[in-house]
């Protein structure tokens, strides 16, 4: 039997099940994520010869580059939807979330990683900065809809925005967890440089470049005249807008990750109404829906893998359903306290801090780049929280999001009650 036409078919097929299964699941607790990671599985429990069945440990550079791509691409797609222009007032949900519940969630994490896992400093930081973000993949479901669409409540709003963020703002802190293995945790030296370079620099190059380039292409696509980038009506633009922010920002030791989705929202700004955004923004989705789909099969297929079942242990299960259950949940809720949101939506969106392929990516970058003690329970927990929260949230998020646009529909129609229009 010939593998790669075995595994051209089942690409094929599964490509297929990618477009359909949407449509099936739109009114029913299931997501497509779940229903990859079944796929994987079956997958891997059929005879039929498959893509190379790997271990992660064992492949970090394809682990690494596989996720990097699909999370770039995810956070252009993020920043194209926003159809709120930044500010201090009006983000002012995502402030709370980045600058107050991701370092405690990170903290937080690093201590339950050390206390429960016996995990080093270096480990237990690497292990909370990878599960603090909230993934901007996995979390389509619960982020606004497409540009212009009007899907965007406060709730949606904020998952979206924080996801498209956060991603890289967490990277300092996987840099320093990557400096103490090399250097040690007790060097001024390491705190000096992070805090300079790491976390200076790699910073304010990221917003430079993404909100400079942003600003370009806008200037390409709306204000020239004959020959503008919006006159083409091509969706791929967005992947070459992707490329080119993160290839010139990582150039320069820029954070790619905030840079690509700054320049989205600065591209959104540059001419917010146009109806271009919207084929950019399809355009990207269905490139990360695809390269979504192949990572899901295969994490699928690793998850009922013997070396993957044999580095769980009851300390890693407990880790990861306090992770989920408990840290991110309390610490978004408290963030969220005097800012003005109902009790029931800032629970909704500390609940909804989906972990998945950002995590993955963090976990191979740092392992690719310096030896962590305790490796093997550290990507067995990270697996372990990605698959809980993919199959719990996925089975959550539909009727939390009916529930969520049924309020709001309710308090649009008690408004025009109270104030009629006319």
């Amino acid at each position: 039997m010939d593998i790669y036409i075995v595994t051209l078919t089942i690409l094929g097929v599964v490509v297929l099940l990618t477009a359909w299964l949407p449509m099936i699941f739109r009114h029913l607790p299931l997501s497509l994520p779940i229903a990859c990671l079944a796929i994987g599985a079956a997958l891997a429990l059929s005879p039929f010869p498959l893509l190379p069945r790997f271990n992660p440990l064992e492949n970090r550079e394809f682990t690494q580059r596989m996720t990097e791509i699909v999370v770039i691409v995810a956070l252009m797609g993020a920043g194209l939807k926003l159809d709120r222009p930044i500010g201090w007032r009006s983000w002012g949900t995502t402030w709370r979330l980045l600058g107050i519940a991701m370092p405690l969630t990170i903290a937080t994490l690093a201590l339950l990683g050390h206390w429960m896992l016996g995990l080093g400093a270096a480990s237990s930081l690497l292990l909370g900065a990878s599960l603090a973000p909230t993934d901007p993949v996995l979390a389509s479901d619960v982020q606004v809809g497409p540009p212009q669409s009007g899907e965007e409540d406060e709730v949606r709003f904020a998952l979206t925005s924080e996801a498209g963020l956060n991603d890289g703002l967490s990277f300092p802190f996987v840099h320093l967890a990557v400096a103490m293995t090399v250097v040690g945790s007790d060097s001024l030296d390491v705190v000096g440089h992070w805090a300079i370079f790491d976390v200076g620099w790699r910073l304010c190059a990221g917003v430079v470049m993404g909100w400079g380039l942003g600003k370009v292409f806008g200037l390409l696509s709306f204000r020239m005249s004959g020959n503008s980038l919006a006159r083409t009506r091509d969706g791929f633009v967005a992947l070459g807008m992707t490329f080119t922010t993160y290839g010139l920002t990582e150039l320069v030791h820029g954070y790619g990750f905030v840079a690509v989705f700054l320049a989205a929202v600065a591209f959104r700004d540059a001419e917010r109404d146009h109806d271009w955004h919207e084929q950019l923004h399809d355009f990207a989705e269905q490139i990360e829906r695809l390269l979504m789909m192949v990572l899901l099969v295969c994490l699928g297929a690793i998850a009922i893998s013997v070396p993957f079942m044999a580095t769980i242990d009851w300390r890693v299960v407990v880790v990861a359903v306090l992770a989920l259950a408990v840290v991110r949940p309390a610490i978004g809720w408290l963030s969220l306290l005097g800012s003005g949101h109902p009790p029931a939506e800032s629970a909704i969106i500390g609940v909804f801090g989906i972990r998945g392929l950002g995590s993955i990516y963090y976990l191979a970058y740092a392992t690719g780049h310096a030896e962590f003690a305790a490796v093997e329970t550290i990507w067995a927990t990270v697996l372990l929280i990605v698959l809980i929260s993919i199959v719990v949230h996925g089975v959550a998020v539909t009727p939390t999001m009916n529930w969520i646009d049924g309020r709001r529909s309710g308090r649009d129609a008690r408004a025009g009650r109270r104030w009629p229009l006319g």
